[in-house]
């Protein structure tokens, strides 16, 4: 039953890429035209796969629809999204939101710059999770083991010349990222792009969400980012106030920066 699960699981990831055939499903999966034929039609059935009228199955509606009812649920992205536009309005860079989930970090929320460079981050995505700013916030704050098992199971890609080589490496920038209270990404997945972030924490105290501000240097200097920092910290510490519920009505919005 496991594996029958396993299987059809599989497939979604693979129909997120578009449209597939039956042929593409079986051929993904290694399994027999027939065995992804009843695998389709179980998620068929549930509504998170569609048929088209070229016979290609694509994601269903209803896993979209599942997967908004997800984030809805996840109220730090409710409580923090005016924090958040805030912020943007006024700095003007990219503002980023992000949970830690399954080994994952996402992306929840987004506010996009006011000048015509974007970022390719998207809402729902994972991140670079040894190089991100808001990834090294999560995973600071776990427990000493945890963090080092999870750094032990990690890859490290060298995206650019700037990325985190290794698991010692890593725990090394933990280690730093939790002692200071907040982390950069100063061209480790991206060399033209920069981030600073700051941790949102619950009422236990522990880091619940990381925010980001990130630029991309034709934009503005590594220096000139960094110098946001107080500004990120505080709008965290109000968006963690509210979720705390140490100031549940958000009555103390950040002002700009004197």
């Amino acid at each position: 039953m496991s594996q029958t699960v396993d299987r059809a699981l599989s497939i979604l990831p693979l129909l997120a890429e578009g449209p597939a055939d039956l042929g593409r499903v079986a051929d993904r999966l290694g399994v027999h035209k027939s065995t992804a034929l009843r695998l389709l039609r179980t998620l068929h059935q549930h509504g998170l796969v569609h048929r088209q009228s070229d016979q290609r199955y694509r994601l269903g509606a209803r896993l979209f629809a599942l997967a908004q009812e997800a984030m809805e649920s996840l109220d730090v992205r409710e409580i923090a999204h005016p924090h958040l536009l805030r912020l943007n309005e006024q700095c003007g860079h990219t503002v980023h939101l992000a949970v830690h989930e399954d080994d994952e970090v996402l992306y929840i929320d987004k506010v996009d710059s006011r000048y015509p460079v974007r970022m390719y981050s998207r809402i729902g995505k994972p991140v670079a999770i040894t190089v991100a700013a808001v990834a090294k916030l999560l995973l600071a704050d776990l427990p000493e083991a945890e963090r080092r098992a999870v750094a032990q199971r990690l890859d490290y890609p060298l995206y650019t010349a700037r990325s985190t080589p290794n698991a010692a490496a890593f725990l090394k920038e933990l280690a730093t990222v939790r002692e200071q209270g907040w982390a950069a990404d100063l061209g480790g997945h991206e060399e033209s792009i920069n981030c600073v972030a700051a941790p949102i924490r619950g009422a236990d105290g522990r880091v619940a969400a990381a925010m980001s501000v990130s630029a991309p240097n034709v934009v503005v200097t590594a220096e000139d980012l960094l110098a946001l920092l107080p500004l990120a910290r505080r709008t965290a510490d109000a968006v963690s106030d509210e979720f705390s519920g140490r100031n549940p009505s958000g009555t103390n919005p950040v002002k700009d920066p004197v």
